[in-house]
């Protein structure tokens, strides 16, 4: 359904530093770089982080999250463990959250920016 998703960041370099360590586990990487912007993906662009006056305030009462989708559990384990070690906070732990499904394996984190993001992987192949 959707092309692509856009953030609003404060600091590009922060935030470049935060989303190779996070996304390389999960096999994305950062496919575009310039000034005021940064597009990540695995084959095209999914996610574009920009730099920007006024980036939307983090407020966890929203909802607003993003999941991304991991090819393996212990893929999910080392995006959470690279949002810890690289500035980003911790919004629940890897394991199986029974609640949204038996096989439903996932690790939730904050970035520097107080966005929500999620790594799922369901039954591993």
């Amino acid at each position: 359904m959707l092309d692509h998703v856009s953030i609003g960041v404060e600091d590009q370099s922060r935030s470049k530093a935060f989303y190779d360590a996070v996304l390389a586990p999960l096999g994305y990487s950062c496919l575009s770089e310039s000034p005021g912007s940064l597009g990540y993906g695995r084959d095209e662009v999914s996610l574009w982080v920009l730099q920007t006056e006024r980036p939307v305030p983090a407020d966890m009462a929203s909802g607003l999250h993003f999941c991304f989708a991991a090819p393996s559990r212990d893929s999910v384990r080392a995006f959470h463990a690279a949002a810890l070690a690289h500035g980003g906070g911790d919004n629940g732990e890897a394991g199986l959250r029974h609640d949204y499904g038996d096989s439903y394996f996932a690790a939730f984190a904050i970035d520097p920016d107080g966005y929500r993001i999620e790594a799922f992987c369901g039954v591993e192949k």
